[in-house]
């Protein structure tokens, strides 16, 4: 195998879970990060078995059971009376059919996982302070430009810089977003503070006109995260970090189950999270000779099927193997980006999709749409089963 000098642009989950398996594959790596220190915020993530397989051969197993839970189930709810529409197993038997374990973790907790084993195996592998603004590629190589005047020079350029990604740009220009009509609250909740037994481990979806809430448990179910979606005529920006008021998030949510109610009376009052979400078509076409986009850059993912982290990682670890089946360097981002992009841009869709059949208008349409659906099978036989250390690339 060519061992190469690989230039990645952005610190997150995608870019840091790429870097060890790229090192890992024996390639040298630098990730070149914008922000001033290392760091995630928001609340919780899922990590399903077709992303775990790549934590697991990174050898991150352990530390993610240790602070991650363990969900029994998937549960979809009425949004007013509770009613279980349906139901499909995440515990013993997601592992049993898929290989491993489905697991919801503190994004916080799991970007820390990922940078500690980057830097475990380069202790200098993240630059910060360095906004990327914007690349130069030849014959011989590829130079990414920094703010600071500064230049880094390797191999390949892999661009995981987000839905706002500088690499994406300069490639194939801006994404396009659009407003999907719905905003994003988000609490996260010490779970001393809720009555005992408000909500059996699993994960819940309580589905309704107008919006959805997804709800479960994080850090061993010291925490309980809520997120909350509701559907607005005006968008907002969108931001993580923007806080609207308590009152609103009660309005939103006003006579939706007593569940629902119980959790968001027992919030922070001004630690209420909301930002707008957008669509982006995914991109068909992601790499030049010598640069490539991974993760949000390339398939910017809404939160309606829990994929988009997990879609980064398979990024990762398909990227890291077919760096090894060539030597030409722009063969090797074919072969990726092949053996990518239909996969990820059904999950894109399959995604949109979801946030119809959430907001659907009465209970006999929920009930109508589930009854000719498995969620679980379905998922079963193509997204969860897919294992990206030993999927065959073509």
């Amino acid at each position: 195998m060519t061992k190469r000098k690989i230039i990645i642009t952005g610190a997150g989950l995608g870019g840091l879970s790429a870097a060890s398996c790229l090192m890992k594959a024996g390639h040298e790596v630098e990730v070149y990060e914008q922000a001033a220190q290392l760091g995630e915020i928001g609340a919780g993530i899922q990590i399903s078995a077709n992303a775990q397989h790549v934590l697991r051969d990174l050898g991150l197993g352990p530390e993610i059971d240790r602070l991650g839970v363990r969900p029994g189930a998937y549960v979809f709810r009425l949004h007013d009376t509770g009613e279980v529409i349906q139901r499909f197993s995440l515990a013993e038997d997601h592992e049993q059919k898929n290989g491993a374990p489905y697991t919801q973790m503190h994004r916080a907790d799991f970007h820390n996982i990922l940078a500690s084993k980057a830097q475990e195996m380069r202790p200098d592998v993240v630059r910060l302070n360095k906004r990327a603004t914007g690349y130069v590629e030849n014959e011989n190589g590829v130079e990414v430009h920094f703010t600071d005047g500064s230049v880094a020079r390797g191999d390949v350029l892999v661009g995981s810089d987000g839905i706002k990604s500088v690499v994406r740009n300069q490639m194939s220009g801006g994404s396009n977003p659009v407003y999907t009509g719905d905003a994003a609250w988000r609490l996260v909740i010490p779970t001393e503070r809720l009555p005992k037994g408000l909500m059996e481990q699993v994960m819940s979806v309580f589905m309704g006109p107008g919006g959805h809430v997804v709800a479960y448990y994080l850090r061993g179910g010291s925490l309980f995260n809520f997120v909350g979606l509701v559907e607005k005529d005006e968008p907002s920006e969108e931001s993580w970090t923007m806080k609207f008021p308590w009152e609103a998030l009660k309005a939103d949510y006003a006579g939706w189950h007593p569940m629902i109610q119980t959790i968001i009376d027992t919030a922070d009052k001004d630690m209420c999270y909301r930002w707008s979400l957008f669509r982006r078509e995914p991109l068909m076409n992601w790499s030049t000779k010598r640069v490539t986009l991974l993760g949000d850059s390339c398939h910017p993912t809404l939160p309606y099927l829990a994929q988009g982290a997990a879609m980064s990682i398979e990024d990762g670890a398909v990227l890291a193997r077919a760096m090894g089946m060539s030597d030409d360097v722009s063969e090797c981002l074919q072969i990726y980006q092949r053996n990518r992009i239909d996969r990820t841009a059904r999950i894109v869709r399959q995604s949109t999709a979801n946030r119809e059949l959430f907001h659907l208008k009465s209970q006999a349409e929920i009930r109508a749409a589930f009854s000719k659906r498995d969620e679980g099978a379905d998922r079963n036989t193509w997204l969860y089963s897919y294992n990206p250390i030993t999927v065959e690339l073509v």
